[in-house]
């Protein structure tokens, strides 16, 4: 299957290309380069060929011969979104769209659109696939707007499935320290110590960044009426934590780290999601990972880079800091261009 995956120099985009070429898979990338500086360890044995591309750029002719995209080239995470909150609608949402409408002109025949467990905001109870969304940022509102515009998309030459991530965690040659696991890990190292600030009690979904890959290599490879116009939450009913839990686990990997806790409130999102439908449904599809077991990967990987405080706190693993780097120095405009003529470039990527 010839696969175009969109950010392949992403945190997961990097770990998904080897995997689908790994399973014979032609694969194609498409990544405009933001966080190109963010190289932590060589940690995969190929990259796809990438070609150097804003998705607001993306052509029909790009498309010509693919087979299916995974799209996964969006602004991510929450304080990025609130900060940029229109130019997050601009590409998230109604880039998103364009690319789908541009395959079907394409005549791709899958979409597998990454979704996020986020959509569901503050929530009482477990929820599943058939909950109520409530958004609370619009990261998360961009997420509901593209699962709603492209079902009705759908047709019988198109079928878009759309993959509700769990919260990802675990190492990746493009590292993220913005978030929670990863985070966690990167103060237990730098600093022996975890501090939190609130009580830890909201609950949060995690899923590995290889179980996402998982997770996709099994979408794509599913018979069409598995997947056509479904959404599944992606991760392990096993693997919904509080955040306390992450950080004592997290704490108890990495030798002499304190953990504390501070008192309830701040961050009000909290939801325990139910992953029945993707474990029953989707053929192949189980986590390998937990919180633990990614723990002592993250653990590893410091130790035989020797990783130092500035790697972890510096712009490089920080989407929110090198995004603003990039607008400060102007080699970003106000709507996340390029000042430069880095388009249409292609890119071979590390070996």
């Amino acid at each position: 299957m010839r696969v175009l995956v969109t950010g392949t120099e992403g945190y997961l985009g990097c770990l998904l290309a080897p995997v689908l070429l790994g399973r014979g898979h032609d694969v194609i990338g498409v990544d405009t380069g933001y966080y190109a500086q963010g190289w932590l360890y060589n940690g995969v044995p190929q990259t796809a060929r990438t070609l150097r591309k804003d998705i607001r750029h993306i052509t029909r002719e790009d498309l010509e011969g693919v087979d299916a995209i995974v799209h996964m080239a969006e602004l991510s995470n929450d304080p990025l979104g609130e900060l940029l909150s229109d130019v997050t609608y601009t590409v998230n949402h109604r880039g998103s769209v364009r690319l789908a409408e541009l395959a079907i002109e394409a005549g791709v025949q899958r979409f597998v659109y990454m979704s996020s467990c986020s959509v569901y905001g503050v929530a009482e109870g477990t929820v599943d696939e058939t909950s109520q969304v409530n958004p609370q940022t619009a990261y998360a509102d961009c997420k509901t707007l593209v699962e709603r515009d492209l079902r009705k998309l759908a047709s019988d030459t198109f079928t878009p499935t759309f993959m509700r991530n769990s919260t990802a965690f675990g190492a990746s040659p493009r590292q993220r320290f913005d978030i929670v696991l990863n985070n966690l890990a990167g103060l237990a190292w730098t600093t022996k110590k975890i501090a939190m600030n609130s009580d830890g009690t909201p609950w949060r979904p995690l899923v590995h960044g290889l179980d996402i890959a998982k997770a996709i290599y099994c979408a794509l490879e599913a018979p069409r009426e598995a997947v056509h116009n479904e959404t599944f939450n992606v991760g392990s009913n096993d693997q919904n934590y509080q955040v306390r839990e992450i950080a004592e686990t997290v704490g108890g990997v990495f030798p002499g780290c304190e953990v504390t806790f501070g008192p309830a409130g701040g961050d009000n999102r909290s939801y325990k999601v139910n992953f029945d439908k993707i474990s029953s449904q989707l053929p192949g599809f189980s986590c390998d990972w937990n919180a633990a077991r990614g723990a002592r990967q993250l653990f590893e990987v410091f130790t035989h880079i020797q990783m130092d405080a500035e790697t972890f706190t510096g712009r490089g693993h920080t989407r929110l800091k090198q995004l603003e780097h990039l607008i400060k120095t102007r080699q970003l405009d106000a709507d996340l261009f390029w000042t430069t003529d880095t388009a249409l470039t292609e890119t071979s990527g590390r070996k």
